[in-house]
């Protein structure tokens, strides 16, 4: 029903008395004595964490292809159609746990070590050890990490940026000591499992040098030793130029001496981008060679802010920077709010995804980019049954569109490998993706257990993505040109991989998990696989929809498209409750041996999906509810990414103050100094999941209409945001005070129709291509 909000409406009203944003700024008044206390850097490409030592400061960098083997180093598993068959058989037959068995044994290449690796470290040996004054910031609105501090009385500092345009780590020193900066400049890597790894010589005066080869000594397949002794092979150049004084060449190492301004232009490529990469790294060298610091450093601001200067967000707070970061989380830990805090918080997830996921990079990955080790948690790869997709939630709403591009791009190429595994693994069309993959885009089962790994639910989920791109942006010709191909080749797999359930005959996922979870079959065994698991029902349910709506836009008929109207209609749903209301995990109600588990896999057509809403399934809505309480009743949300996930359930519910307090939680249990996110170890969905969660409470539009304020919690009682997306390309500013809307503005750089909500009244509008509506409640 259509009401009216009570507003003032002008042809060109203004926002009134404008708020100033505070600067978006992490500072501390000590070096970084572990790795996450340091501040992160990247452009996408090429990444540094900056520790700002005294002594002896240590800036550990990273590349994101740096990673051991190739492409065809692994064949599939050995299962085949006969196999899949047997287990589904299994299943009918209340064999749960030998289905699970024979499930890894088969399909799976078991546990895996094949990981992420380090660049390394640049070395610069200061010898400043009695220092006061001392001062280490991150400015996000520059993407500048610099340090200062007096030693002996006289002023040092130290500023380091990773430039996009112009593809390098670019660092400057300088001293007003009489007698300069002295010391030295090196680079090393880690050794793998006790072997070098890296060669390292001063080829000039000006110019450090350091080439290798990505192995994995203590490699693994099968869950058995598996040395990689080959990989992506990279070269690091580091250009030194100095403003007086001399630099000399010292063997694996470069001397400074008496240098009043000291300035390293670092470059890395490597082969995965490059067949001669060494080549590439002269051409960059000498571009940069030619600039200026200065010249340098204003292309680099102006490039990175004219991503994130598109949203700016403000919570009102006396003196926003009058304490220091590290101090700021330990005083929430006691007790205390600390709004400047939660807003930088969401500011710093879109400095991360900027900083590690550009057009033309890798997407950024379970650490984003940075990495220190050689034998990352987890790899460091790309887990798709939620982290590599809460990696990007916010890309669209806070209009960053193009930084999903990575994305896009990486799963074009889990295509192509997800086709070959459907075609001669399970003897099935389309393309089928499991849990994990890496970058020479692996897409078979890997799991020692099937519980945590034997889960083929990735296409579909990944594909949301790609719906949601166009929801967001109404590009038809991405529609047509990305998701319709990637689309087709994942429904074919469901198509072919569904089978009739028992009990119905309607069509289910078989075997089906949900990702590392578990449940009490009727025997009493702890076990994983069934038929028609939760997840995957409705994320099957999901594909269908949106290649049918897909299609029905563009005009596009296919026999797949065929068989998708018809095995839709007798798909079994989903979304069913238990007898205690709560929405169930697999295909019957089963006891669950971790009530708080971690994984809400069974909430996804309430979110990221949009099936459930309170608007269009009331009853349903209630079911999350209650689904959630269990949860958290029985300790859930342990770690910082299901916490994110938690706050993002939060705002869909409408619950601002749910949602603020799994933000504060989240801010005392689950975040390092430097605000990485703490799984733990360090995990950076978590860092993106709160950025969109914070987004998701002030603007939703999943439900067919854009909702202002959805879950404004009463501690947030003024504040401003600017910039962000609503699907139908639109973009939102709004103003509050005292928690009631002040004003707003929805421009459409497209045009069209979209109908805003309020505190459950209704507005229609109708935009021209560029017109803005704007608006002040009074």
């Amino acid at each position: 029903m259509k009401s009216t909000l009570l507003l003032l409406l002008c042809a060109s009203c203004t926002f009134g008395a404008q708020q100033t944003l505070a600067q978006s700024l992490l500072w501390y008044e000590k070096p970084a004595s572990i790795w996450e206390e340091a501040l992160p850097l990247g452009n996408g490409r090429l990444g540094a964490m900056v520790f700002g030592q005294t002594s002896t400061e240590r800036i550990q960098l990273n590349e994101d292809s740096l990673w051991p083997g190739g492409p065809d180093d692994w064949g599939l598993a050995d299962g085949n159609p006969e196999d899949l068959e047997f287990i589904r058989q299994l299943l009918l037959q209340g064999e749960n746990k030998k289905a699970d068995s024979l499930l890894v044994a088969k399909f799976s290449r078991k546990s895996i070590t094949r990981s992420h690796q380090t660049l390394g470290d640049l070395w610069l040996d200061l010898r400043h050890e009695q220092v006061s004054n001392y001062r280490r910031e991150l400015d996000l609105d520059q993407a500048l990490a610099t340090v200062s501090y007096t030693v002996e009385g006289y002023d040092f500092s130290q500023k380091v940026f990773s430039s996009a345009l112009d593809q390098a780590i670019v660092i400057r020193l300088e001293s007003k000591h009489p007698k300069g900066i002295n010391g030295k400049i090196r680079l090393s890597r880690p050794e793998d499992d006790g072997y070098p790894t890296v060669t390292v010589q001063a080829t000039s005066n000006q110019t450090l040098q350091m080439e290798g080869e990505i192995t994995q000594r203590r490699g693994q397949i099968d869950s058995k030793p598996s040395p990689i002794l080959h990989g992506v092979k990279f070269q690091t150049i580091a250009f030194i130029e100095n403003e007086s004084g001399k630099t000399f060449q010292k063997g694996d190492h470069i001397e400074v001496e008496g240098v009043e301004v000291l300035t390293i232009k670092l470059v890395t490529n490597t082969s995965y981008y490059h067949q001669d990469f060494q080549r590439k790294n002269q051409e960059q060298l000498q571009n940069i060679k030619a600039k200026t610091f200065e010249e340098l450093e204003q292309r680099h601001i102006t490039d990175y802010q004219s991503l994130f200067q598109r949203v700016k967000f403000s919570l009102e707070e006396p003196n926003p920077l009058d304490i220091p970061t590290d101090q700021r989380i330990e005083r929430v830990k006691e007790g205390n709010s600390d709004l400047y805090l939660e807003s930088l918080l969401f500011d710093f997830g879109r400095y991360l995804l900027i900083s590690s996921s550009r057009p033309g990079t890798l997407p950024a990955n379970l650490q984003g980019l940075w990495n220190r080790h050689i034998e990352a948690p987890w790899n460091a790869d790309y887990h798709l049954n939620i982290n590599l997709q809460m990696n990007y939630w916010p890309a669209e709403v806070t209009n960053l569109s193009e930084l999903h591009e990575p994305f896009f791009d990486y799963m074009d190429q889990l295509i192509l490998s997800g086709k070959k595994t459907a075609r001669e693994t399970y003897g099935m069309r389309g393309a089928a993706l499991a849990h994990g993959s890496d970058l020479w885009h692996m897409t078979f089962l890997q799991a020692a257990q099937a519980y945590w790994g034997a889960w083929l639910g990735a296409g579909g989920w990944m594909m949301q993505h790609f719906w949601e791109r166009y929801l967001f942006t109404q590009d038809k010709n991405f529609l047509r040109q990305r998701f319709l191909p990637a689309m087709e080749q994942v429904a074919a797999f469901y198509l072919d991989w569904l089978v009739p359930y028992p009990e119905d005959g309607k069509w289910v996922s078989s075997p089906s998990t949900s990702p590392e979870n578990s449940f009490i079959n009727a025997k009493g065994e702890s076990v994983a696989s069934t038929m028609g698991a939760a997840m995957d029902q409705q994320i099957i349910a999901e594909v269908f929809d949106h290649f049918m709506q897909a299609s029905k836009i563009l005009g596009y008929q296919s026999p797949v498209l065929d068989e998708v109207k018809s095995k839709r209609q007798n798909l079994r749903s989903g979304l069913r409750t238990g007898n205690d209301g709560r929405l169930l995990e697999w295909d019957q109600e089963y006891e669950e041996p971790e009530k708080g588990h971690r994984h809400m896999s069974h909430l996804y057509a309430f979110h990221p999906g949009n099936a459930i809403t309170k608007n269009k399934t009331p009853d349903l809505f209630e079911a999350v509810k209650k689904t959630l309480d269990y949860r958290l009743a029985h300790g859930g949300a342990g770690t910082g990414w299901s916490r994110a996930w938690l706050i993002n359930f939060s705002a869909r519910l409408h619950d601002g103050e749910m949602a603020h307090e799994h933000i504060q939680k989240l801010i005392q249990h689950s975040l390092y100094p430097n605000l990485f996110d703490a799984h733990p170890p360090f995990q950076i969905d978590g860092n993106f999941g709160y950025t969109a969660g914070v987004a998701e409470m002030l603007l939703q539009s999943h439900d067919g209409f854009i909702h202002l304020l959805p879950a404004l919690p009463k501690g947030w009682k003024n504040g401003k945001i600017t910039g962000l997306k609503a699907r139908g390309n639109f973009t939102v500013n709004m103003e509050w005070k005292d928690g009631e809307l002040k004003t707003a503005s929805i421009s459409a750089p497209i045009g069209g129709k979209a109908f805003l909500k309020y505190k459950g009244n209704l507005l229609e509008i109708d935009l021209e291509k560029g017109e803005t509506f704007e608006f002040s409640l009074q």
